[in-house]
């Protein structure tokens, strides 16, 4: 009887187990009330830090940077990289946008909470299209052994995240590919909306890595030629050729804005080092700027921009330009970025004769803009396409 007895109290001990852990459970600490410092301990324990770093290095993400310092992970930081990336090699950057910190405690209070690391993730990642297939492509390489080339992924995995930061709260923004030449418009959710050819800066005159938004649009701009092309270009020309200034309707101004007459210019005792005036293309279809300009911010001289050119679009060999992005689709970019019909589908077939002053569209919204110099990225159909380094700048920094 006795042992009858053992053995019925043995078959209560799971129901004993199960009662303690739901008690201990009950008597944990609501995540959602913990501190930072709480959540970073509970991020820190082996079972949740592991499949972080899992996680991180799926999306192509350098986790050596990440590690424990004595039994504390920097979890909120791997957080934020994961879903917000680091900065680019950016030469300027309009505004670094902080990253949203409510967010990235959330995800954190999800997993503490015990929803898995991948189902929390997918809250704080981007939910760019492009972005997922970048992810496919790079987990393909890896399991290939493919390092170099998963390398270049990885770079643009950053690139995504890193706009999924800066470009918060934008209705669309706007990604130049330097290195493979094209310009990708995009909505907020990074479905590509439209895609266009561009040429960009030559070997000798690279286009800049920019970080910025746009500011407006402008119909028949001047060109106002940058000082290094005039010292180098259209001084020489115009001292040499009387006839040269006048036959492409570049006039001389002043520094109060008013046009010189340039036959009373001594030429002979100027030089293009000490030249006191600047040029200005006149507008029209000839003009070096095309019939449009998109102004972006920066303290570079670079925006985008139609051309007079348009048969380099049909080339492969697109890095013909002093460094600013012309565009293959003005008229298209303008809409698009004002998100509205600003301009008529015939406006870029007036006549050249046509000598319209300039007139600015302010934009309604800042627009990002970010120009990029990317190994890799996906196209629409989600294939993996690479770019020649034609600035010769090595092998990518992840």
């Amino acid at each position: 009887m006795q042992m009858l007895s053992g053995l019925g109290r043995t078959r209560y001990i799971p129901l004993l187990i199960l009662f303690t852990l739901a008690l201990l459970q009950s008597c944990r600490k609501n995540p959602k009330e913990m501190s930072s410092q709480e959540l970073t301990e509970e991020l820190s324990k082996k079972k949740n830090y592991e499949k972080l770093i899992e996680f991180a290095n799926s999306a192509g993400i350098n986790t050596t940077k990440f590690a424990y310092t004595g039994d504390v992970a920097p979890a909120f930081a791997l957080l934020e990289e994961a879903g917000f990336g680091h900065k680019p090699n950016i030469r300027y950057t309009q505004k670094v946008i902080k990253p949203d910190t409510s967010l990235i405690r959330d995800v954190a209070e999800q997993i503490v909470s015990g929803t898995s690391v991948h189902d929390a993730m997918e809250k704080l990642e981007p939910v760019f299209p492009v972005y997922h297939n970048l992810k496919v492509h790079y987990a393909r390489l890896l399991k290939e052994n493919k390092k170099d080339s998963a390398a270049y992924v990885a770079e643009a995995l950053n690139a995504y995240r890193w706009i999924h930061r800066q470009a918060k709260g934008a209705p669309r923004f706007v990604m130049v590919n330097i290195r493979g030449a094209y310009l990708n418009a995009m909505d907020s959710a990074g479905k590509n909306i439209l895609s266009m050819r561009t040429v960009v800066g030559k070997i000798n005159t690279p286009t800049p890595t920019i970080d910025t938004y746009a500011t407006s649009i402008v119909t028949h701009p001047y060109w106002n030629v940058p000082k290094s092309i005039a010292i180098k270009e259209i001084f020489p020309k115009a001292a040499k050729d009387p006839e040269y200034l006048t036959r492409n309707r570049i006039a001389v101004i002043d520094k109060e804005g008013q046009e010189l007459d340039t036959e009373e210019l001594n030429w002979d005792e100027l030089t293009a080092e000490t030249f006191p005036y600047r040029f200005r293309q006149d507008t029209g279809g000839d003009n070096s700027l095309g019939l449009l300009k998109v102004e972006i911010k920066n303290p570079l001289a670079i925006y985008l921009h139609d051309t007079n050119a348009r048969y380099l679009f049909a080339s492969n060999q697109r890095w013909r330009s002093h460094g600013c992005v012309r565009v293959q689709k003005p008229t298209d970019l303008a809409n698009y970025m004002a998100g509205t019909t600003l301009l008529n589908s015939d406006f870029m077939t007036e006549p050249d004769s046509v000598r319209t002053p300039p007139k600015w569209h302010k934009l309604k919204v800042r627009i990002p803009v970010f120009l990029f110099y990317l190994p890799a990225d996906c196209n629409e159909k989600g294939d993996l396409l690479y770019f020649p380094d034609v600035y010769k700048r090595g092998a990518p920094r992840v």
